[in-house]
């Protein structure tokens, strides 16, 4: 706990908004100054002046937090396109993605979760059942408005998704973010065939 910091109280079964806020402060902080190896529910909790039992409750591990902090950060930095063409909605998206990847905290210690899936079931479960499915539903909107417009069959919706999911991935994992826009829009328009 920081000096002069009073311990926060648990209210029961409910979050405590100022908790939580806290919380999230102190991890997002912790995550700038560290990154995500550097990243832990014991220095959230110190920092934070609230119990780790708490934290614990709320986010089982610290993929689960990062998570949090990684979706709500993302949200507010990525607007979802509606330019009436899965071509525009996908390079609009990609170009704000690959920014938030460069530039917010969170997004630039995301490979930190990855990483760290590959060695512990707890990161991967994370990865691939909370994570997953929570990040994707904006990018699947995409696709799905794209295909009820005729741009493809309906069925091809998850493959167009996983490939463009493998393009992005490829991109962050060999820290290639800053490709120039033709060459971005030139894969978009692989993708979009």
């Amino acid at each position: 706990m920081e000096p002069n910091q009073k311990r926060r109280a648990s209210i029961g079964a409910r979050r405590s908004p100022e908790t939580e806020a806290a919380v999230k402060s102190a991890a997002r902080g912790l995550l700038a100054e560290k990154g995500y190896a550097g990243f832990s529910i014991e220095e959230v909790a110190r920092r934070a002046g609230a119990g780790k039992p708490t934290i614990y409750r709320w986010w089982p591990n610290k993929a689960d937090l990062f998570i949090a902090i990684y979706g709500a950060d993302k949200d507010a930095a990525i607007p979802l396109p509606d330019e009436g063409s899965l071509r525009s909605d996908l390079l609009r998206y990609t170009t704000d993605l690959w920014r938030f990847w460069r530039e917010d905290t969170a997004g630039r210690v995301f490979r930190g979760l990855i990483a760290e899936a590959q060695t512990s079931e707890a990161a991967l479960a994370a990865l691939r059942f909370k994570f997953m499915p929570e990040r994707l539903a904006s990018p699947r909107t995409m696709f799905v408005r794209a295909a009820e417009r005729g741009e493809f069959a309906a069925g091809e919706i998850d493959d167009r998704l996983e490939l463009w999911v493998g393009f992005n991935w490829f991109h962050v994992l060999t820290d290639q973010l800053a490709a120039d826009e033709p060459s971005l829009a030139r894969k978009i328009d692989l993708l979009c065939r």
